[in-house]
């Protein structure tokens, strides 16, 4: 069984590893956030799944654009949750969708404070809710999230939390068959209920993720549908969204985003949702995660504060480009200079 919590003694060890055969950052620089956050595993501060809910509660409570919705049930019973802000069908709508990996935690941390963000009543939000239908899907995974699961993670790190459903299932590869009661949910409750045009899913990738072969590494990567089935359209549109994140991201002094090495599986969501429903799909994947049986795929918290402001950053300007239609222009061609991912050895 391994130890629960990363010791300063084996957090010394990685970060030497790291500095004889791979990258080893400090400070904010445009590398990623920093790589020394490692020494300790603290994932009580991140939202439990009834601390989550509270949160979504209590902004449902305070605000009347938002409406708070329980779309399904994960396999532990747990309720899926949908915060929706919704003023008028002809809207372009948005769907941010986070934690299909229960490993992957920022993203949800980022999404709610994008949903208290959301139910202020300041006059740019309130621009945002006249010309866009939000939609937000916080942990979809909300067993593994909990670690409540029907499997032993003994081999993990920290040992909270996992990628795959109660059932040992990874979610976003069951966006084809949809055995599994959580994405089953998903489609019928959320996507064929509510039709988005456009649609980030975001995830989380290792903590030695590069930009291409260079020693640099990223803050995050992110990838359009690569599936030869989607429509043309839908391929634009997704590269467009995927031009205001990048540029809003590499804004940021610690904002660096490589293009994701991904396949042309449609059991995932970034490939099957853009074929089957005609939604532009981006994948934004994070730098780090909360638990995992590698160790250099874990972050400690002291990365937590940059990397969910970077969601919260790609999602606001998201919600800022298709309030004002910035998006319909927004330039694609950083798409074919974009280095691959690179991983540090």
């Amino acid at each position: 069984m391994k130890k629960k919590v990363l010791s300063m003694a084996l957090a010394g060890t990685l970060l030497a590893a790291g500095a004889a055969t791979g990258p080893v950052l400090a400070g904010n620089s445009a590398n990623g956030p920093n790589y020394e956050g490692n020494e300790t595993i603290k994932n009580e501060r991140l939202h439990s799944y009834e601390e989550m809910v509270k949160v979504l509660e209590k902004a449902d409570s305070q605000s009347e654009a938002m409406e708070l919705e329980t779309y399904g049930e994960s396999v532990k019973g747990r309720d899926l949750y949908l915060a929706k802000f919704s003023s008028d069908e002809d809207n372009p709508t948005v769907l941010f969708l986070t934690q299909q990996h229960g490993n992957e935690t920022l993203t949800t941390e980022g999404a709610l404070k994008l949903i208290q963000n959301l139910t202020s009543n300041g006059k740019k939000t309130q621009e945002i809710l006249d010309n866009v239908n939000v939609l937000i899907a916080p942990r979809l995974n909300v067993d593994g999230a909990e670690g409540d699961v029907n499997f032993s993670l003994d081999d993990y790190v920290s040992g909270t939390h996992t990628r795959y459903n109660a059932n040992g299932v990874d979610l976003n590869r069951d966006h084809v068959a949809r055995e599994q009661p959580e994405t089953k949910a998903f489609h019928e409750n959320v996507l064929q209920k509510y039709s988005p045009d456009y649609m980030i899913d975001l995830h989380h990738q290792g903590t030695q993720t590069t930009l291409g072969d260079s020693d640099e590494l990223v803050s995050g990567s992110i990838l359009y549908p690569t599936t030869e089935n989607v429509d043309d359209e839908v391929l634009q549109r997704s590269k467009q969204l995927g031009s205001v994140v990048y540029n809003a991201v590499s804004d940021k002094g610690y904002g660096l985003l490589s293009k994701y090495p991904g396949g042309k599986a449609e059991t995932i969501s970034r490939n099957g949702l853009a074929v089957e429903y005609d939604v532009a799909t981006l994948l934004f994947e994070m730098r780090g995660m909360a638990d995992h049986e590698y160790e250099d795929y874990v972050l400690g918290q002291k990365s937590n504060g940059k990397l969910i402001q970077q969601a919260v950053t790609a999602m606001e300007a998201t919600l800022e480009a298709l309030a004002d239609g910035s998006i319909n222009d927004a330039d694609t061609s950083f798409w074919d200079d974009l280095p691959l991912s690179g991983y540090g050895e």
